[in-house]
């Protein structure tokens, strides 16, 4: 294999290197973020219920957690992008599916297909942005890339808001189509190839299929739990064949000469310390990031347009701090920002569950805002710091695996966190309405199709046979209901960002100056 050349960020090289990876990353996690929002068009438009939104959510992520560090590896091996390049064309053509879907069922299927060519593109980015440039750049290069990637990653929101808006949800599907060529192009022309020196071990399917099929199977009981319950084999079932798949995931790690995830690497305290923050403190976002977006365009009464505008604090902010807090993380130390971070994150979760029913969105400022200028400050206080901490843990050899496995436990959060409290909220939100259902005169059968009704959760709607007088009465137990269970997403998501700054205090050292 030729010598590999190193770049700063001002070379011809170093610029197009960037940008590729920015861009090609940005599709990914634009489609995440973009998605919470349009959701209830997209839960309208193909007569979804609220479990089948989750699936929407989980069928994607499933693939891009058990496959990410396979894609890593992938590029180690044969080259990183080369198989970036793959990750690209196969993300672009399952968009353009996705875009041209007809039922929720296709939806999810080519949401799948999206996950698989996501899992390959997604670890080259930082694999190749850690190859090409000099020891000098590469914590500037990070820095810019994750700045860079968040921000058009909060932007999402507000392009799928505009689009949800004018009945145009779809297109945030098809734009992937154009930066998707303008990447593989770039990348084909302009970024130089790289491998992981003397890689000849075979790539670990037999783990991967253990992991996505683990994940599937949680995903799957988890989701069933709202309408059968616990106790329904659907549900139980699927639980502990989730488990036992897990293990097996764990025993072949344990056996391959190559794992996807070698278990080894978790002996360095810090590699395993930001991974936990990592796990944590994304669930928590993912949950929040989620139950915001569905609480004010379902029942506060804001447009997909405004709910989307309202992450735009949190876009400023990443544009503003992020990257300065990448140089000042190298010249002070990751380690401070690593628990300060989550610690101010957690408080805006706080803030944000204590908001109760608004009158919409003239009153943004004085409910949501606060909550979600914290968060946001707190994200922007931790992202750069965490990546380059990831990075630097493990060493230039093995950046595919490194960026592989921190990646995919960023997915595992919130294809848990998506089935655990997606399915938790709707059970419990269900539970509620049946509680207060007993506080109306109705008869049992009215009941019982007001309480089937809150399967579709935030889109629960009074049933026909409800008689004019309790009308009103039943869209407020949905309100209240519904405000609840988000409070206790928001209480608990602060709970795991507090655990997330624990892990740092306790587990994250400083690496030694070279």
């Amino acid at each position: 294999m030729a010598k590999e050349h190193h770049y700063g960020l001002s070379s011809s090289t170093g610029k197009w290197t960037l940008g590729a990876c920015i861009i090609a990353s940005s599709m990914a996690f634009i489609d995440t973020s973009a998605l919470n929002v349009v959701l209830p068009s997209l839960q309208e438009d193909l007569n979804a219920t609220g479990t089948d939104l989750f699936w929407v959510l989980n069928s994607y992520l499933v693939m891009l957690s058990s496959l990410i560090i396979v894609g890593g590896s992938l590029g180690d091996k044969l080259g990183r992008v080369k198989i970036f390049q793959w990750g690209i064309i196969l993300f672009t053509v399952s968009s353009i599916l996705c875009g041209i879907s007809t039922s929720i069922d296709q939806l999810i299927w080519f949401r799948i297909l999206q996950g698989t060519g996501g899992a390959f593109m997604i670890p080259g980015s930082l694999a190749i942005i850690s190859a090409t440039f000099s020891d000098q750049e590469k914590g500037k290069a990070i820095g810019t890339w994750s700045a860079a990637t968040v921000l058009v990653t909060m932007g999402g929101p507000i392009l799928g808001g505009a689009l949800a808006d004018i009945g145009l949800w779809r297109l945030i599907f098809f734009i992937n189509v154009p930066l998707g060529v303008i990447c593989a192009i770039v990348l084909y022309l302009k970024v130089p190839e790289s491998k992981a020196p003397e890689n000849k071990h075979r790539i670990d399917w037999k783990g991967a299929f253990f992991l996505a099929f683990s994940l599937a199977t949680f995903t799957f009981g988890f989701l069933n739990i709202p309408e059968l319950g616990i106790s329904d084999v659907k549900s139980f079932i699927p639980l502990i064949i989730g488990v036992i798949s897990f293990l097996l995931f764990l025993y072949v790690e344990k056996r391959v000469n190559a794992p996807m995830m070698p278990l080894g690497i978790f002996k360095n305290m810090t590699f395993s310390g930001v991974n936990l923050l990592t796990f944590f403190l994304y669930a928590g976002l993912s949950a929040v990031m989620l139950f915001l977006s569905l609480n004010m365009i379902q029942i506060q009464g804001y447009t997909q347009m405004q709910a989307g505008l309202t992450f735009l604090p949190f876009t400023i902010l990443m544009a503003l701090i992020a990257r300065r807090v990448g140089s000042l993380s190298d010249k002070w130390g990751a380690r401070n920002f690593l628990i300060g971070g989550p610690i101010v994150t957690a408080v805006g979760f706080l803030a944000l569950g204590l908001v109760g029913k608004t009158s919409g969105i003239e009153e943004f400022w004085g409910t949501f805002f606060p909550g979600i200028l914290l968060f946001g400050l707190g994200m922007s206080l931790t992202v750069v710091p965490l990546t380059s901490t990831v990075m630097q843990s493990i060493g230039n050899d093995r950046a595919g695996i490194a960026s592989g496995v921190n990646n995919s436990i960023t997915r595992i959060s919130g294809t848990f966190i998506n089935a655990v409290l997606g399915a938790g909220a709707v059970y419990f939100f269900s539970l509620l309405v049946s509680n207060e259902i007993e506080t109306l005169q109705v008869s049992k059968q009215i009941a019982n199709s007001i309480i089937e009704e809150s399967i579709n959760f935030g889109e629960a709607k009074v049933p026909s046979d409800v008689a004019s007088n309790n009308i009103g009465a039943v869209e407020q137990i949905y309100t209240s209901s519904f405000i609840t269970a988000y409070r206790w997403v928001c209480y608990i998501s602060a709970v795991m960002a507090f655990l997330a700054s624990g892990f740092a205090f306790f587990m994250v050292k400083e690496p030694s100056k070279k």
